[in-house]
């Protein structure tokens, strides 16, 4: 699958966000290494820290289905008008299941987005050499 069809299916994820308070839309789509891709969005609660991203809304449901090889992510938030990154602790997350060369897209449109990986997005990840220990 293609970064632009993954992409795709990231946005209309996002029109399925739960996001009254922010009226911030994310979703993502997230390519399973069977081919398979596990789509999610970004879902809000009163209290802010008991939100959840779309990226780590799909790690969690493809773990959930016994996933566990990922080969490419792709975020989008339709309602920013630049590309916007995934936050810190996804980056955190998502590091925990992917290697450095792991291909990640952020964007806002077609127009509007940046290809990159999970090494430029989190270079300092020191759990991969934990658990190498």
């Amino acid at each position: 699958m293609e970064m632009n069809e993954l992409f795709g299916l990231a946005k209309e994820a996002a029109l399925k966000s739960y996001s009254p308070y922010s009226k911030f839309r994310v979703g993502a789509a997230l390519l399973c290494d069977d081919g398979s891709v596990v789509c999610a969005a970004n879902v809000e609660n009163r209290s802010y820290g008991l939100s959840i991203c779309a990226e780590r809304s799909a790690i969690v449901s493809a773990i959930a289905q016994g996933k566990r090889k990922f080969a490419a992510l792709a975020v989008a938030c339709p309602d920013a008008e630049y590309p916007v990154s995934p936050c810190g602790a996804c980056r955190q997350f998502i590091s925990e299941f992917v290697e450095k060369g792991f291909p990640v897209r952020f964007g806002a449109s077609d127009e509007s987005f940046v290809d990159t990986n999970m090494e430029e997005l989190f270079p300092y990840d020191a759990l991969h050499e934990l658990a190498d220990r």
